[in-house]
Protein backbone atom coordinates (compact mmCIF):
# COMPACT_ATOMS: atom_id res chain seq x y z
CA UNK A 1 0.00 0.00 0.00
CA UNK A 2 1.67 3.34 -1.24
CA UNK A 3 1.36 6.33 1.24
CA UNK A 4 -0.30 9.68 0.22
CA UNK A 5 1.22 12.92 1.66
CA UNK A 6 -1.02 12.93 4.07
CA UNK A 7 0.28 9.71 5.34
CA UNK A 8 3.75 10.56 5.04
CA UNK A 9 2.91 14.02 7.10
CA UNK A 10 1.48 11.59 9.78
CA UNK A 11 4.07 9.26 9.81
CA UNK A 12 6.80 12.49 9.59
CA UNK A 13 5.02 14.12 12.28
CA UNK A 14 5.00 11.00 14.92
CA UNK A 15 8.63 10.58 14.42
CA UNK A 16 9.83 14.30 14.93
CA UNK A 17 7.04 15.04 17.90
CA UNK A 18 8.75 11.70 19.15
CA UNK A 19 12.44 12.65 18.46
CA UNK A 20 11.97 15.95 20.50
CA UNK A 21 10.07 14.24 23.59
CA UNK A 22 13.43 11.77 23.44
CA UNK A 23 15.96 14.30 22.74
CA UNK A 24 14.04 16.96 25.92
CA UNK A 25 14.25 13.58 27.94
CA UNK A 26 18.02 13.09 27.97
CA UNK A 27 18.35 16.72 28.94
CA UNK A 28 15.96 16.20 31.88
CA UNK A 29 17.30 13.17 32.58
CA UNK A 30 21.30 14.43 32.59
CA UNK A 31 19.88 17.25 34.66
CA UNK A 32 18.53 15.00 37.44
CA UNK A 33 21.66 13.44 37.27
CA UNK A 34 20.57 10.27 35.32
CA UNK A 35 20.85 8.73 32.52
CA UNK A 36 17.92 8.13 30.53
CA UNK A 37 18.24 4.73 30.63
CA UNK A 38 18.36 4.90 34.38
CA UNK A 39 15.14 6.34 34.34
CA UNK A 40 13.66 3.95 32.34
CA UNK A 41 15.01 1.34 34.75
CA UNK A 42 13.19 3.39 37.75
CA UNK A 43 9.88 3.83 36.03
CA UNK A 44 9.79 0.28 35.04
CA UNK A 45 10.76 -0.69 39.03
CA UNK A 46 8.03 1.44 39.99
CA UNK A 47 5.20 0.09 37.88
CA UNK A 48 5.47 -3.16 38.99
CA UNK A 49 3.54 -4.97 42.15
CA UNK A 50 5.21 -4.03 45.28
CA UNK A 51 7.45 -2.02 42.90
CA UNK A 52 9.89 -4.08 43.34
CA UNK A 53 11.55 -6.20 40.31
CA UNK A 54 13.47 -9.45 39.40
CA UNK A 55 16.58 -8.33 37.22
CA UNK A 56 15.44 -10.43 35.01
CA UNK A 57 12.14 -9.26 34.35
CA UNK A 58 14.04 -5.52 33.97
CA UNK A 59 16.41 -6.96 31.32
CA UNK A 60 13.25 -8.07 29.62
CA UNK A 61 11.41 -4.72 29.85
CA UNK A 62 14.22 -2.84 28.74
CA UNK A 63 15.49 -5.39 26.06
CA UNK A 64 18.83 -5.82 27.52
CA UNK A 65 20.83 -8.53 28.18
CA UNK A 66 21.15 -9.98 31.94
CA UNK A 67 24.78 -8.57 31.94
CA UNK A 68 23.94 -5.34 30.83
CA UNK A 69 21.28 -5.39 33.62
CA UNK A 70 23.29 -6.26 36.26
CA UNK A 71 25.36 -3.23 35.06
CA UNK A 72 22.73 -0.80 35.31
CA UNK A 73 21.76 -1.96 38.55
CA UNK A 74 25.23 -1.99 40.15
CA UNK A 75 24.92 2.09 39.10
CA UNK A 76 22.05 2.76 40.32
CA UNK A 77 22.86 1.14 43.51
CA UNK A 78 25.97 3.19 43.75
CA UNK A 79 23.64 6.15 42.79
CA UNK A 80 21.86 4.93 46.24
CA UNK A 81 18.69 5.46 43.71
CA UNK A 82 17.93 0.84 44.10
CA UNK A 83 18.87 -1.29 46.58
CA UNK A 84 19.03 -5.23 45.43
CA UNK A 85 17.63 -7.74 47.56
CA UNK A 86 17.26 -11.50 47.43
CA UNK A 87 13.77 -13.26 46.33
CA UNK A 88 12.52 -14.43 49.02
CA UNK A 89 10.92 -17.21 46.94
CA UNK A 90 13.80 -17.69 44.41
CA UNK A 91 17.52 -17.73 46.15
CA UNK A 92 18.63 -17.86 42.37
CA UNK A 93 16.33 -14.41 41.60
CA UNK A 94 17.74 -10.71 42.69
CA UNK A 95 14.87 -8.49 43.21
CA UNK A 96 15.59 -4.43 42.82
CA UNK A 97 13.60 -1.46 44.60
CA UNK A 98 13.33 2.23 44.52
CA UNK A 99 15.43 4.05 47.76
CA UNK A 100 13.66 6.62 49.07
CA UNK A 101 16.04 9.12 47.42
CA UNK A 102 15.23 6.79 44.03
CA UNK A 103 11.42 7.80 44.62
CA UNK A 104 12.51 11.44 44.91
CA UNK A 105 14.18 11.20 41.77
CA UNK A 106 12.21 9.48 40.10
CA UNK A 107 9.14 11.95 40.96
CA UNK A 108 10.65 14.69 40.02
CA UNK A 109 12.01 13.57 36.54
CA UNK A 110 8.13 11.97 35.69
CA UNK A 111 6.61 15.32 37.00
CA UNK A 112 9.10 17.11 34.13
CA UNK A 113 8.60 14.48 31.16
CA UNK A 114 5.20 14.92 31.91
CA UNK A 115 5.17 18.54 30.95
CA UNK A 116 7.56 17.61 28.06
CA UNK A 117 5.20 14.93 26.53
CA UNK A 118 1.80 17.90 27.07
CA UNK A 119 4.32 20.19 24.93
CA UNK A 120 4.35 17.21 22.09
CA UNK A 121 0.55 16.64 21.97
CA UNK A 122 -1.03 18.31 19.75
CA UNK A 123 1.77 17.15 17.02
CA UNK A 124 1.52 13.88 18.27
CA UNK A 125 -2.50 14.17 18.06
CA UNK A 126 -2.32 15.87 14.68
CA UNK A 127 0.04 13.03 13.52
CA UNK A 128 -2.08 10.13 14.90
CA UNK A 129 -5.54 11.31 13.25
CA UNK A 130 -3.59 11.29 10.03
CA UNK A 131 -2.21 7.99 10.31
CA UNK A 132 -5.49 6.44 11.95
CA UNK A 133 -7.25 7.85 8.84
CA UNK A 134 -5.01 5.64 6.59
CA UNK A 135 -7.03 2.57 8.36
CA UNK A 136 -10.20 3.22 6.67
Amino acid sequence: MALDPDGYKGLAGFRSALRRFLAASEVLCREGGVTAQQYQAMLAIKTRPNETMAIKDLAQQLLLTHHATVQLVDRLCKAELVVRAPSPSDRRSVLVSLTDHGEQVLDSLATQHLGEMLRQEPQLTDSLKRLRALRR
